[in-house]
């Protein structure tokens, strides 16, 4: 069980009552939250990465199944997951961001950075001896900001920010989150965020699996719902594909017990 699920665990705990949303009667996976007869964590695939993931999600984003920064959390060994508080500062998440091995980062456009902020644009510097811990504020876009603007602890970090490019030709990108609904096409999912930044620290094959991944999830999250599904048919067939042609090994390889 990776961070965000766990995390999961731990707000359902919290609840009085149980967490509604579309497709509720759904019967889920409890790791992958998806339909159980379209479950993906047989596929779940095991890379290595010198980046960290740190995902501060807003109250009930970790709830939701349609929720994409477990995506990363699939993927990244170090990933974190805390549920974010507007008045209380958790120590865990304090001691992460001063760890002296992390170099920590907020991801996050580049407009709302201010004057007196350093920005990362279109690039990661990285100190000696340092890893990236990219900060993803998991949530809708309005709460991101919130997160973004009302957390002390964070004011005094770096934002990176990049301009999304789709890799096989370099135009603008557009999101394939089909799931929920955006204001535009361009606001992107957090596991896509995550891909674009993976690529711009030069982890180009880790972006191209968790794109991949994504669509899987995109896809397989669609077969279990009452909606026309946009996603790509072929999903499954790509990520695998790539996963053999790259060497990586995907959990259905593996001899390791795989959740039921």
């Amino acid at each position: 069980m990776h961070a965000v699920q766990k995390l999961h665990k731990y707000r359902q705990s919290l609840s009085t009552t149980t967490y509604k949303s579309r497709g509720q009667r759904v019967i889920r996976c409890e790791l992958c939250r998806l339909a159980k007869q379209f479950c993906i964590c047989s596929l779940a695939p095991k890379v290595e990465s010198n980046a960290g993931f740190l995902l501060l999600m807003y109250d009930t984003e970790v709830l939701k199944p349609s929720n994409t920064g477990k995506l990363i959390a699939d993927l990244i060994p170090d990933t974190y997951a805390f549920l974010w508080s507007r008045t209380e500062e958790n120590p865990e998440v304090l001691a992460l961001l001063s760890d002296p091995s992390w170099q920590p980062m907020i991801v996050f456009p580049k407009a709302y950075a201010g004057e007196n902020r350093d920005v990362f644009d279109n690039e990661i510097k990285l100190e000696p001896g340092k890893r990236p811990l990219f900060i993803m504020l998991d949530g809708s876009w309005r709460e991101a900001k919130k997160i973004f603007r009302r957390s002390r602890y964070l004011q005094h970090l770096p934002v990176v920010s990049f301009t999304p490019k789709a890799p096989e030709d370099n135009a603008e990108l557009s999101s394939r989150y089909q799931i929920r609904l955006a204001a535009n096409n361009t606001e992107l999912a957090t596991a896509e965020v995550a891909a674009q930044i993976l690529a711009l620290a030069g982890e180009q094959t880790n972006a191209n699996l968790l794109d991949l991944w994504f669509d899987v999830f995109s896809y397989q999250y669609q077969r279990g719902v009452c909606q026309e599904n946009k996603g790509n048919p072929s999903a499954v067939a790509d990520y695998k594909a790539f996963a053999a042609l790259n060497n990586i090994t995907i959990a259905e390889d593996s001899t390791t017990d795989l959740p039921k």
